[in-house]
């Protein structure tokens, strides 16, 4: 039973977390910033974003210090252009 145990353990470990993004779960490492979230999906450098965690605004300034955390919501709005 310890072994067993042990083995789960270890690999719930190695997963990380999961946040929402715009409705579509992305893995993340435990403790990552949401820049480094906005990073990994090629968008930390975008100009005209908006972000929000759970329904609150982050400012762009905020986003290397705005630690997420475990099924946290974000979400990310880019302009579009149309007629």
């Amino acid at each position: 039973m310890d072994r067993i145990f042990f083995l789960v353990w270890n690999v719930n470990l190695h997963l990380g977390m999961n946040v929402l993004v715009n409705n579509k779960t992305e893995e993340l490492k435990d403790g990552e910033k949401l820049l480094d979230l906005l990073a990994q999906l090629n968008l930390a450098e975008k100009r005209g974003i908006a972000v929000a965690v759970n329904n609150s605004i982050v400012s762009r300034a905020g986003w290397n210090n705005h630690e997420l955390n475990e099924n946290d919501k974000v979400t990310i709005i880019r302009p579009t252009q149309g007629g």
